[in-house]
């Protein structure tokens, strides 16, 4: 059914959505279906037809699928703006990822003409949904628990799984998770379930002692229990990562080590749609990157919500430093990393990242706030004074192995409930004294069934209006003043194509992910220098981009 079909994937959210939506477009083309391309509507013939048929993509797509992510109601609104918007249209919708997980058919209350609803723990039984949807004419909702997921991964990769869900979670029952079915809506068995969340107390503990200030070995992180190994359910699909992908660029790969996360900040709903942590072995790990060599990738991202702390479900303590070791080993021109967390980064993971040549000096390391008041409301588990210290040695360690200034990145969160003049200056003095390159800014934004949520929040907009611009003009003096220090240079750049705002421009990547322009030579093309690192004397530097000409 799905042969010869048009499709158009729209993504939301973070780089493990994308690294998704790759592996949905990878299914659908190796069922025959098309990504639809409007500029070729009805005038190029799908692959795959003969010119005897003729065979012409339709004006719309046949299927629209949107990849979603739940993490800030500015999300939630574009979806449903969007997805309100095709009310009327003849394409099969399909929406999946963090959403689908945490509303299920809730979604079809709001949104009857969603045709297919699943969530992130069963990507790869997409093709079949479809074809359900598509052969009944009925609403498909599929979204699996997370012990289901935790039963298929153990099945793809013959590991232990957890012999008990966590206490900080409980699985409730379907007709509380997605609501009761809407006619004409096929909800498969055993699977209608989502993870659900209790009453702050229950789910998060606020710390009233000291935190560590120390930096972490690997034997301090708490391991996590094993059982036995258990039989996968027959409706549970292989874990996304095992299916192929269509990678936007042939040079560049998203390669998710693990999913989910175990952490329960306050305000934050991965936990509930993500799962627990899993990681994939580091023989799975080591050979899909010696495929992805051969296939003439130059970059690697690996992925994860807590990359530090990956392997502590396999092998009882993390082996994030050990990965980016052998990796490194493989010959990949160049890895990089996201996320990481502050109180996972152990001395083993900055030791390799400073020691690997492989490893781009960049770090993206998510503060959240400079005040240890908030970030115990936000269970965060780190004090400032800790993060400064993992920011230092980590600094200290690249500059003694030789590896060019790190460019360090940030989140930060303005107006989390409780937050006041004194917490949200100390936030700024952290941000002035880390001197990040780059750092994502964002005004706090309530997920129902957070413990924050249940928080009273009456700090004035506007207040929160004003600092969030206060601390948007120190992150740009920071970043600019990042970028001058390599003007004079000459930087190894990865391009990527033609500048969006002018063809004329090569656009790329430097080392520290600066984004770098300088002028298309004479006679070239920007599909020469894609894929291709070349050196690049850097002659200007702007708050967010770097100019210089080729060397």
């Amino acid at each position: 059914m799905l042969k010869n079909r048009t499709y158009k994937v729209i993504t939301f959210g973070c780089q493990m959505n994308k690294s998704d939506s790759e592996r949905v477009c990878g299914m659908l083309d190796a069922l025959g279906a098309a990504p639809f391309d409007k500029e070729m509507a009805n005038v190029a013939p799908v692959s795959g037809s003969t010119p005897a048929t003729g065979l012409t993509l339709p004006p719309t797509p046949d299927i629209i699928i949107f990849m979603t992510c739940c993490v800030r109601q500015a999300a939630d609104s574009r979806l449903f703006g969007q997805v309100a918007a095709l009310k009327d249209s003849p394409a099969l919708i399909a929406v999946g990822g963090c959403l689908g997980q945490r509303d299920g058919a809730k979604l079809r209350e709001r949104l009857p003409h969603i045709d297919v609803v699943f969530g992130t723990h069963n990507i790869t039984r997409l093709p079949q949904l479809l074809n359900k949807a598509l052969t009944s004419g009925r609403a498909q909702v599929e979204v699996l628990s997370d012990a289901e997921a935790d039963a298929a991964y153990a099945r793809a990769a013959l590991v232990p799984v957890a012999a008990e869900p966590p206490k900080a979670v409980r699985v409730v029952a379907p007709s509380e998770a997605v609501g009761a079915a809407a006619p004409g809506t096929d909800i498969t068995p055993g699977t209608d379930t989502v993870l659900g969340g209790d009453t702050a107390s229950e789910i998060a503990t606020v710390l009233d002692g000291d935190i560590a200030s120390g930096i972490a070995t690997d034997s301090d992180i708490a391991t996590a229990s094993v059982g036995a190994l258990t039989p996968a359910p027959s409706i549970a699909s292989a874990p996304p990562f095992s299916v192929p992908a269509r990678r936007e660029h042939p040079w560049h790969a998203w390669l998710p080590i693990m999913s989910g996360c175990n952490n329960f900040c306050s305000y934050c709903i991965v936990p509930y749609v993500r799962g627990r942590e899993r990681s994939l072995p580091i023989e799975q790990l080591e050979a899909q990157v010696a495929a992805l060599l051969a296939d003439g990738v130059v970059e690697i991202s690996l992925l994860g919500q807590n990359v530090n702390s990956y392997g502590r479900d396999l092998y009882g303590q993390p082996r994030f430093a050990q990965l980016l070791e052998r990796l490194s080993n493989l010959g990949v021109p160049r890895l990089r990393f996201f996320t990481s967390h502050p109180k996972d980064l152990s001395a083993s993971i900055i030791s390799s990242f400073a020691r690997e040549a492989a490893v781009m000096p960049a770090l993206h390391l998510p503060v959240q706030s400079g005040s240890d008041r908030v970030l115990r409301a936000m269970n965060r588990n780190y004090s400032a004074r800790h993060y400064l210290r993992v920011i230092e040695s980590t600094r200290q360690a690249a500059e003694s192995a030789g590896k060019p200034p790190v460019a360090f990145s940030t989140d930060v969160i303005v107006g989390f409930p409780g937050e006041q003049e004194s917490d949200f200056e100390q936030t700024l003095r952290l941000v002035e004294q880390v001197g990040f390159a780059q750092v994502f800014t964002f005004i706090y934004s309530p997920r129902a069934g957070t413990p924050a949520a249940q928080l009273i929040n009456d700090i004035p907009r506007q207040v929160v209006q004003e600092r969030f611009q206060r601390l948007v003009a120190l992150v740009q003096q920071s970043a600019h003043r990042f970028n001058q220090y390599f003007v004079g240079s000459s930087l190894p750049v990865l391009f990527t194509g033609a500048s969006k705002r002018d063809t004329s421009i090569l656009a790329g990547k430097s080392p520290a992910n600066q984004t770098v322009h300088v002028p298309l030579p004479p006679k070239h093309t920007p599909h020469d220098f894609a894929g291709r690192i070349v050196p690049v004397r850097i002659t200007e530097a702007k708050t967010w981009y770097l100019s210089g000409q080729l060397v």
